[in-house]
């Protein structure tokens, strides 16, 4: 039985020592028994400490005392290693992640330059030889023109702008000569464009929002919020009453412009 207990006890201190850990040593006095002086009643000491234990001390330290008959004590020893760490009975753990999303936007205006050549055709006048004077050479009729897309947009904040090459609209770029007081060689036009998003910075419900550029007008722009819709773009030349038109080829440019912010 004694070498089995030391065997055990040398496992034990080759585990403490490979695992190279903090130990700690617990001793538990298990129990004190003695008997009172001669002729007395048996005493038996608790193992709890104070007053029992040392009263229970003291008798055992009267041994040679020919009057007391000695008791005796059992200790219990043990040694373990510490907590590596402090003990977390509750551990959580936040993961975080992340990623990127590139700013975009979006228009989709067709595969060739053709869709996004708007010929009007013949712009017509006032060509009759019984015309008055005053009405002769004019425009007979507003030029109107839609362009429709049913991509466009942004992923971000953006800035929707329309903007003309030329304030003057159309231009003929070689009228000749002409009276001024009488004749122009430019056709003011109109743009005027909606689609569905939001205001900028809004988290809500997409609204119709719009940017128009009057005739007299360059450019116009409207900061949004990210939006995805279709978007409609209509173009406007008023009929001009009070001059009439050079002969020629007209041309004006229209751009828009869907900027990320």
């Amino acid at each position: 039985m004694k070498t089995a207990l030391y065997l055990a006890a040398a496992s034990a201190a080759l585990i403490a020592t490979g695992a190279q850990a903090q130990t700690h040593q617990t001793t538990n006095v298990a129990e004190y028994a003695s008997v009172a002086p001669i002729n007395g009643s048996p005493t038996t000491y608790n193992a709890a400490p104070g007053a029992d234990r040392a009263a229970a001390d003291a008798v055992l330290a009267e041994g040679n005392n020919p009057t007391v008959a000695l008791g005796t004590r059992i200790t219990l020893t043990s040694t373990a290693a510490d907590d590596t760490e402090a003990a977390t009975p509750t551990v959580a753990n936040t993961f975080t992640l992340t990623g990127t999303v590139s700013r975009d936007c979006s228009f989709y205006a067709g595969n060739t330059a053709a869709a996004r050549t708007i010929d009007f055709g013949t712009i017509g006048v006032r060509t009759g030889n019984n015309e008055n004077v005053n009405a002769a050479f004019e425009m007979a009729g507003n030029a109107t023109a839609t362009v429709q897309t049913l991509t466009a947009g942004c992923n971000t904040n953006n800035a929707v702008e329309l903007s003309k090459d030329d304030i003057r609209g159309m231009v003929n770029a070689n009228p000749g000569g002409y009276d001024t007081d009488e004749f122009q060689a430019n056709i003011p036009y109109a743009v005027y464009a909606t689609w569905t998003g939001v205001g900028l910075n809004a988290v809500t419900t997409g609204t119709q929002q719009a940017v128009y550029v009057a005739p007299q007008a360059n450019a116009a722009t409207l900061q949004q919020g990210a939006w995805r819709s279709a978007m409609r773009i209509d173009f406007n030349a008023p009929a001009i009453s009070d001059r009439g038109l050079v002969a020629g080829t007209y041309t004006g440019t229209t751009t828009v412009t869907l900027r990320a912010l």
